[in-house]
């Protein structure tokens, strides 16, 4: 009998113990606020908070269209909507605001949240200018907030791990070029919401076209592997292939950035004949290419081609969520990711140059 008992205790205490720590992971769950619906990137943080992963206490979002179709979707609630993330904020105290809106709305957002000590993610690029990249880099310096930026790639086992054999195992040597490569065959040919198209092809919303929507994805990836340093200069050639498409912005975009030892190209597209994000970095004796998310294409001198998988990330580094959870818990400190402020003060520095040297025809350098 007494032996049941002890068995009885133990599942018991199991059985609490699981309780416990269910309720514990329970509890850990962001309590976001999203500001903009109008972002195609939103239905990531809409998919997670199907599959209960996080919790939307609060969206703004101006468009009445825009919002029943979020509330039929995802049967929401009419009490977390809001007509503005102002608005929003006097009531619901998230943990973190998310900004799936325009560009050029991103510093509204940080203005809003700023102030009242709310930490904020935007996606990419942070801002459509140096103006408004340094007004936000001030509130959240000011106000002592985390202000980040969220880029697909930066969930890439490929391109972490190509960081780690390139500036930590030095299997390369020192850099000497770096490749970039992104986009698609065209946000309207493949079929964005006429809301994101609307403001994605519009020089002031989105401050530009490729250029800016698949330009920053390289600054942002040489900037990291570089050390965070400036560029010398920026050269930059645009086009319109497509201009009955897009006729206010390009869509097709070269952007080379010199330094010291190195040369970074960066081309961003809505004219590719497929969706590619790949990433080639040459070094003084090799070569590391990260191909797809999961994929690297390595070389040195002397022996041939590997293809091989990834190593998994850790699971902080597996998405925004996950990062964002261990950041406000202060478990990571962001300065030198690719999601920092500092970096992607410089993606907007190089993307604004990028737009002159297009405009002007001629290189412009960056100033120390």
């Amino acid at each position: 009998m007494k032996h049941h008992l002890k068995i009885r205790s133990y599942i018991l205490c199991l059985l609490g113990f699981t309780v416990i720590t269910f309720n514990s992971i329970a509890q850990e769950k962001l309590n976001v606020a999203v500001a903009g619906l109008n972002h195609d990137h939103v239905y990531l943080i809409m998919n997670a908070f199907e599959k209960s992963e996080v919790n939307i206490i609060g969206i703004a979002e101006a468009n009445p269209e825009l919002v029943e179709r979020f509330k039929k979707r995802y049967k929401l609630a009419d009490n977390i909507f809001y007509t503005d993330i102002k608005a929003l904020l006097k009531v619901k105290k998230p943990d973190i605001v998310l900004a799936y809106n325009a560009i050029f709305d991103h510093l509204s957002v940080v203005e809003a949240a700023a102030p009242l000590g709310i930490s904020v993610m935007v996606e990419k690029p942070l801002a459509v200018s140096v103006k408004h990249a340094e007004r936000m880099a001030q509130l959240a310096r000011q106000h002592k907030i985390h202000l980040l930026t969220n880029y697909e790639t930066t969930w890439y086992s490929s391109n972490q791990e190509a960081y780690t054999r390139i500036k930590k195992d030095k299997s390369i040597g020192e850099i000497r070029k770096i490749v970039a490569h992104d986009g698609h065959e065209g946000p309207k040919e493949i079929g964005v919401s006429k809301e994101f198209l609307g403001w994605l092809t519009d020089p002031v919303m989105n401050g530009g076209g490729a250029i800016i929507d698949f330009g920053c994805y390289g600054a942002n990836l040489m900037t990291w592997l570089m050390d965070g340093q400036a560029p010398i200069s920026v050269s930059a050639v645009t086009k319109q292939i497509k201009k009955e498409v897009y006729p206010k912005v390009d869509d097709d975009a070269t952007i080379v950035l010199e330094y010291p030892e190195a040369t970074g190209i960066i081309q961003g597209s809505w004219n590719w004949p497929f969706s590619i994000k790949d990433l080639e970095v040459f070094g003084e004796t090799g070569y590391v290419q990260a191909v797809n998310p999961n994929t690297l294409r390595i070389k040195n001198r002397g022996k041939d081609y590997q293809t091989l998988s990834a190593k998994p990330l850790e699971v902080a580094y597996r998405d925004h969520l996950n990062y964002l959870s261990r950041v406000l818990k202060n478990q990571i400190n962001p300065q030198n990711d690719l999601s920092s402020l500092e970096n992607n003060l410089m993606v907007v520095r190089i993307l604004e140059a990028a737009k002159q040297s297009a405009k002007e025809g001629k290189k412009i350098y960056l100033k120390k």
